[in-house]
């Protein structure tokens, strides 16, 4: 299977395993296999991202959490949290989706319901940082 090189400066030490003709990706938070699709491939880099890099625990992340949005039930991609309160959202998109205007709305919709400080909406090519102060979004490049 041939995967996009995604924009993460560090290499990080997924586990795979093929059944029949799908593959599957190990989810370090939920411990367990996941079929790979580009949406998730991005995911699990943020994840390892946050275990490795960031020295986050796996307790502090929450995957695929339910919000109800407009009588609707969606599911946030990624949680960070500290102390159980949500500090970062991520959204992930496959790598071929273009982040546009209309996809941050959707990040900041699901927000509304969270609450985190930080919300990150990515493709794993580009990533769209926003903090949320004072009623707004203020976007930034990390370092």
């Amino acid at each position: 299977m041939e995967l996009p090189k995604l924009n993460f400066q560090e290499t990080f030490d997924f586990k795979f395993k093929k059944d029949k003709d799908k593959f599957f990706i190990y989810d370090l938070v939920r411990k367990t296999y996941l079929l790979l699709t580009p949406e998730e491939w991005v995911r699990q880099h943020w994840i390892h991202y946050y275990l490795t890099v960031k020295s986050y625990s796996t307790s502090a992340l929450i995957t695929e959490k339910k919000i109800v949005l407009n009588g609707l039930t969606k599911r946030v991609d990624l949680l960070v949290t500290e102390k159980t309160e949500p500090v970062v959202l991520i959204e992930c998109k496959a790598p071929q989706v273009k982040l546009t205007e209309k996809t941050f709305e959707q990040t900041a919709r699901y927000n509304s319901i969270i609450g985190a400080k930080e919300i990150i909406l990515t493709n794993g090519l580009q990533h769209i940082n926003a903090y949320y102060e004072d009623g707004q979004y203020r976007f930034y490049r990390p370092e």
